[in-house]
């Protein structure tokens, strides 16, 4: 979920490539209790957002039907992937064989638009596909009823109950609002993440009113059913922000062992690293001596090592993540047909084939542990069915699908 110049943003929740914006302790009242005072805070609000030149019927169309704030969205707020989770949990489930083969074939399915979007805004077709499978796997995530959440309602709950990140919540709404009232689009279509992040590519309000584009030329800026739009829309984000055309994110490298620790964080030419000995993992040369590069190791001494450019930190205008900047160049290097990386992640166990993981699945799923879709995807929902199962085994309940779980449920 992108962000504009002035609001920093919580990322994605309620998919599982989301960001979340910690939790600020806030219990809801009772169900009856909390209706009436939701109401009235409503009521209250439309007030303040007449201020703020919302007409006081766009306010009630907004929240029309919505009697009480969202009761699962203050639990989601503690979910923090892109903080808590170790490089190798970030990125199995998200950058992989499958995301990487869908890449390639929505490259081929919308060739013609994404070859558009490069000539008019500049920005590789590779990291554009790398966002889209990121923010809603392609748009699959926005095809689960679950997964979308009135914008309103989302919003309304965040700066009803959420002391933390009111602020935030109240400016959404009140630029969601302005979407309603420009005629862009009817409140009833807003839809989104408990954060109120929209569409394929998850825009924020106020960053779908900074960036929004009609790519498609029907006169509507539709992030929610537009790919064109969507796409376009990720790569205004990137265009305004910096994006440098015809250059990479950055590149996994190998590294002497004279190279003190000193280093790490350090900008230098990449002509100035290739003569300490930094070399790219894959043999080449750096094709461009004179590029500002910050040696960056994201694991420690046992992971792999990257120089990122400036357009590594372009990606985090869109999620303020060294994680996801990565993951984001990472997926759209293999898209484009560059391979993994030479060097793979420290992991606490090793890594599992997709046909015993998605036996793992499937073995939850008999117990009644998991009911969302057995394809060998280690996301959110199947760590907390596996800590549920772990308890019951008398295991540490870490969430971890290792070949220990599996060989214990095969005998369960």
């Amino acid at each position: 979920m992108p962000e504009n110049k002035t609001e920093r943003k919580p990322h994605l929740a309620i998919f599982t490539f989301a960001l979340a914006i910690g939790f600020a302790g806030v219990i809801l009242p009772t169900e009856s209790h909390a209706s009436k005072k939701f109401e009235a805070w409503v009521k209250n609000f439309c007030g303040y957002a007449k201020t703020r030149g919302i007409k006081r019927s766009t306010c009630k169309t907004a929240f029309r039907g919505i009697k009480s704030p969202d009761p699962e969205i203050l639990p989601l707020t503690r979910y923090q992937p892109e903080f808590t989770q170790e490089m190798w949990m970030y990125f199995d489930p998200r950058v992989n064989e499958k995301s990487e083969a869908k890449g390639r074939e929505m490259k081929k399915k919308w060739g013609s638009w994404l070859g558009r979007i490069e000539r008019k805004l500049g920005v590789d077709r590779n990291i554009l596909l790398a966002i889209w499978s990121m923010e809603t796997s392609y748009g699959k995530a926005l095809e689960k009823p679950k997964s979308l959440r009135n914008v309103f309602r989302s919003l309304g709950t965040l700066a009803y109950a959420d002391k933390r990140r009111r602020k935030f919540a109240r400016s959404q709404l009140i630029h969601a609002m302005k979407i309603v009232q420009s005629g862009k689009m009817p409140a009833h279509k807003l839809t989104g993440s408990w954060a109120g992040a929209m569409g394929h590519t998850q825009f924020i309000p106020s960053s779908y009113n900074a960036w929004a584009v009609d790519m498609d030329g029907d006169g509507r800026k539709d992030i929610w059913t537009s790919i064109p739009d969507a796409l376009a829309t990720a790569a205004n984000l990137l265009r305004k922000n910096g994006w440098r055309t015809g250059k990479t994110w950055g590149y996994e490298v190998t590294l002497p062992k004279r190279l003190g620790k000193g280093k790490i964080g350090k900008t230098l030419k990449l002509a100035q690293w290739a003569k300490l000995g930094v070399k790219r993992a894959n043999g080449k040369k750096f094709p461009r001596g004179s590029d500002n590069a910050v040696l960056k190791r994201f694991a420690g001494s046992k992971g792999p090592a990257f120089l990122v450019l400036k357009n590594f930190y372009v990606i985090k205008r869109y999620n303020n993540a060294d994680k996801y900047a990565l993951a984001v160049g990472h997926l759209a290097d293999r898209i484009a047909g560059y391979g993994k990386f030479k060097r793979d992640w420290p992991r606490k166990y090793p890594r599992m084939s997709e046909p015993d993981r998605m036996e793992i699945q499937r073995h939850l799923a008999r117990k009644g542990l998991y009911d969302g879709e057995i394809d060998g995807t280690i996301g959110s929902g199947s760590r907390k069915a596996i800590r549920k199962l772990q308890e019951r085994l008398g295991m540490t309940p870490d969430g971890y699908a290792s070949k220990k779980l599996l060989v214990k449920m095969r005998k369960i």
